[in-house]
């Protein structure tokens, strides 16, 4: 039997890792799990995203959007078991760290899984989709194994959370092509490096992110928990992707209120 005791051990962030972490936007973390957590979690999220993927176009006939990955959201609610990995106070805990809450809620979990021939993600920030009324959101991005540069690792834009312009801009081929000029008339950086197993990223939620295509014969699986301040109040929807975030992953929650319905569980608080 697996010990998964380490979900909910302190991984140790040292001050600098923090202060990277509010200066860029993004970091990438060495061996916060260990191989035979990710070998455990990786077979079962794998049978949740086989039994549960709804998408079965073959990639030439699919838009941009979908030959990126496949896209199955909220398994915590069909998994006892995968919910053991996204209620982790280890995972929770560096999330509430890096962004100086005192908390964070779970807003979902998201298994992005980029098929053998699949296409580029387009650059984007993930607060276009997201009803949140402050910027203290994060995601951890848990590659299930080693992910070198050939299998569509996550690429960042460091700082350009900073940047104004393109927040207008769901994952298109629009969305690449006007992100990129934005990124390279601002100066901003592209860091684009493979992933050890057991290396975790963090990025903020108005962060330009991006990944390459999956050229390997096999799967880039990656199981992402995306967290909120445990304080985070709901804003009114600036577009039709926020309203049906707000429908699907945040129901009941009031705009203006403190975010807190069955599905927005706190996962870490600091003591004291």
């Amino acid at each position: 039997m697996i010990n998964l005791d380490l979900l909910d051990a302190p991984y140790p962030l040292t001050t600098d890792q923090i202060a990277f972490y509010r200066e860029h936007a993004y970091i990438k973390l060495k061996q916060v799990l260990p191989a035979e957590v990710l070998q455990h979690f990786n077979a079962l999220i794998t049978e949740k995203v086989v039994a549960l993927n709804t998408m079965h176009l073959p990639l030439e006939a699919r838009s941009t959007y979908d030959r990126a990955f496949l896209q199955v959201m909220n398994i915590w609610t069909k998994s006892e078991a995968v919910k053991r990995l996204v209620f982790s106070k280890r995972l929770a805990r560096i999330a509430t760290e890096l962004m100086g809450t005192e908390g964070v809620r779970l807003y979902h979990d998201q298994a992005l899984y980029k098929e053998p021939g699949g296409g580029y993600t387009p650059w984007h920030a993930d607060q276009f989709y997201w009803p949140l009324a402050s910027d203290h959101c994060t995601t951890a991005w848990i590659p299930l194994q080693a992910t070198p540069l050939d299998m569509g690792p996550l690429a960042f834009s460091g700082g350009s959370h900073r940047l104004s312009s393109g927040r207008g801009l769901g994952i298109s081929d629009e969305s690449e092509r006007k992100i990129d000029d934005l990124l390279a008339a601002h100066g901003y950086p592209q860091i684009i490096e493979p992933f050890d197993a057991g290396e975790v990223s963090f990025h903020a939620g108005r962060l330009f992110h991006r990944a390459g295509p999956n050229t390997t014969d096999q799967p880039r699986k990656v199981m992402c928990t995306i967290y909120m301040d445990d304080a985070m109040r709901l804003k009114a929807p600036e577009n039709d992707n926020q309203q049906a975030d707000w429908d699907t992953w945040c129901p009941g929650a009031k705009v203006g209120a403190l975010i807190d319905t069955p599905l927005n569980p706190v996962l870490y608080h600091r003591e004291g």
